[in-house]
């Protein structure tokens, strides 16, 4: 096989070791041979359900996941899959000023303390205006907006990754169609921006949140 490019999101790899995760429990719950090939067929299944298009040796490593016997073979089955995630663009000086153009001072978050693979969005809170900035992608277009952030202080279920996590209210206002007013816009979401990129398995309520955001 050769050496493949990445073509993994992060949330795909998330959802595939999540995937990993839920096999091995399930073999380690089971003396039956027949059960346990059940539930490997599933995990396969539901593992090339994420990508329709993807080639055929591309196929040939995910279908990988229906090998797995014990917790070294999970380990090994995604450390080759590690390489082949396709990492967050960089967020550079100029991709600010294009997202936030009245945002005459604001910082990009320091990029070299970022693993850019695990994440689906990007968020980081400015200190010097108190506001929490949001990067995303929808249909393959780049949207950011930036709002308030209040801490709930209580576990609630994310608006982003649809996982029971510490929460806080983020508020922002957008323009309302056709008249030119503001109105406020926001959720729950998680305060913590690593934890909540981890948890991510589907973009859906990611993509939803941000259609809300921009439309």
């Amino acid at each position: 096989m050769r050496t493949l490019n990445p073509f993994l999101r992060s949330y795909q790899y998330n959802y595939i070791k999540a995937q990993t995760k839920i096999l091995l429990n399930g073999l380690a719950a089971t003396s039956d041979p027949n059960v346990a090939r059940a539930r490997k067929d599933i995990a396969v299944e539901n593992v090339l359900s994420l990508l329709p298009d993807m080639n055929e040796e591309q196929k040939a490593l995910l279908i990988q996941i229906g090998d797995i016997q014990e917790n070294a073979d999970a380990k090994r089955f995604l450390s080759q899959l590690q390489p082949l995630v396709l990492p967050f663009p960089t967020v550079t000086e100029q991709t600010i000023k294009k997202l936030f153009p009245k945002a005459k001072k604001l910082k990009a978050p320091a990029m070299k303390d970022i693993n850019l693979t695990e994440l689906t969005y990007m968020s980081w809170h400015d200190d010097g205006t108190q506001r929490k900035y949001i990067i995303a992608e929808v249909g393959g277009k780049f949207y950011g907006f930036h709002g308030t952030f209040a801490p709930m202080n209580k576990k609630s279920v994310c608006a982003l990754c649809n996982r029971f996590e510490e929460v806080g209210m983020f508020l922002s206002e957008v323009k309302s169609s056709g008249d030119g007013s503001y109105t406020k816009r926001g959720n729950y979401i998680c305060q913590d921006g690593q934890t909540c990129n981890h948890n991510i398995i589907s973009n859906e309520k990611l993509d939803d949140f941000v259609r809300m955001m921009i439309e």
